[in-house]
């Protein structure tokens, strides 16, 4: 499945116990885009322990997130279109916590829970009480300003006046930043107007990807802490776009498509 570009293999395991598969190994194997099936991450289908599904989610390099906004898409869309649930609205467990999502149509709106700002919440070295907003951080011998955000999983995004950045080269140096004990994802954006942002990703564990749903939503929330933005954005990447809207309250809305690619099976004869 995919969500605009942001490719998981999904794995359906509601009906029997998987707790004894080395999931690291596997989801290294399977994601491989050469020698296995090809994606961004290996997400579990799991019955949660005090709601109905759990998600789980496994990097490239097998290393666990805590989250994926693109991935809890694709999970939502997935136990519906399987018949797993018949509710239109799906309470998951991740790793973040209990997400909401609602099934609108073509679209799954998820309910991203609040934003955290704190080095403290996020996972940064220094005062926990601190926040990191338009703060200086350097790649090699290039320095930007960067703003820290936690959407359950750490984010670093950096604004851009349009100069193009070399992802494949600078995204591996900040990811692994000693600013993030845990590594980061990492976005370079630019504010096309108030109310439009362009996103490039470097995913932790994953590299460049075509999309990033918790960092969309990162970015809309960096976009309106440094007033480059309204509250509700559209968010164009390169697989597609997102609506994110962030709350007063501090939460963070997020809309957008999920899609099945196809299905088989690994290991087959």
């Amino acid at each position: 499945m995919h969500g605009i570009g942001n490719d998981f293999i999904m794995l359906d395991c509601t009906a029997d116990s998987c707790e004894t598969q080395d999931w690291p190994f596997l989801a290294r194997s399977m994601c491989d885009r050469r020698l296995g099936i090809g994606a961004d991450g290996l997400i579990l289908v799991q019955t949660g322990e005090r709601q109905p599904f759990q998600m789980r989610m496994f990097n490239p390099d097998g290393s666990e997130s805590e989250m994926c906004g693109n991935g809890v898409r694709c999970f939502a869309r997935y136990v519906s279109d399987r018949g797993l649930t018949t509710n239109q609205t799906i309470r998951i467990e991740t790793g973040a916590g209990v997400l909401e999502l609602t099934l609108i149509g073509d679209q799954v709106k998820v309910n991203m829970g609040p934003a955290r700002m704190l080095k403290g919440e996020i996972g940064m070295v220094g005062d926990p009480t601190e926040r990191f907003v338009e703060q200086p951080i350097e790649a090699g011998y290039e320095q930007f300003l960067g703003t820290a955000v936690s959407m359950g999983n750490p984010h670093l995004v950096i604004f851009t006046d349009g100069e193009r950045v070399d992802l494949e080269r600078i995204g591996p140096i900040l990811e692994n930043s000693r600013l993030f004990p845990g590594r980061v994802n990492v976005h370079f954006a630019q504010a096309i107007n108030r109310s439009e942002i362009t996103q490039r990703t470097w995913e932790r564990g994953a590299g460049a990807t075509l999309a990033c749903g918790t960092g969309a939503c990162a970015v809309a929330v960096a976009g309106h802490q440094t007033g480059r933005t309204e509250r509700s954005v559209t968010v164009h990447l390169p697989g597609g776009d997102l609506q994110v809207e962030y709350l007063e309250s501090g939460e963070v809305m997020m809309s957008g498509p999920a899609e099945t690619v196809f299905s088989g099976c690994w290991g087959a004869a």
